[in-house]
């Protein structure tokens, strides 16, 4: 994993404890996964709407937002980006189609 990923899964680690008053990520877990969930569909949309304005640090900066939330929704599911990183792994290979279609069974 890369080590800004790491970095990153620690400090909202670090933080998730902290006052809400003092740290974004306190503030959101203390709001509850339906709010993080939130703000994971939130940004992704913003992401999506980046990608087709054609403004590629726009977009830098929107996936940046997104994968940080997803980091924060992985972290108040008690999973962490190696966890997910491991199922891609083992999709490796895989037909897009193929694994799809398994899942649906």
């Amino acid at each position: 994993m890369s080590d800004v990923l790491t970095r990153l899964e620690n400090t909202i680690g670090e933080r998730r404890g902290a006052s809400p008053d003092s740290s974004y990520v306190a503030a959101l877990f203390v709001k509850g996964r339906e709010k993080i969930a939130q703000k994971v569909g939130e940004e992704a949309v913003e992401t999506v709407i980046a990608a087709l304005s054609g403004d590629p640090a726009k977009l830098t900066s929107e996936a940046a937002d997104l994968i940080f939330h997803l980091l924060v929704l992985l972290a108040d599911a008690g999973l962490n980006l190696d966890e997910v990183l491991a199922e891609l792994d083992r999709r490796e290979g895989l037909s897009g189609l193929d694994e799809k279609a398994a899942r649906q069974e």
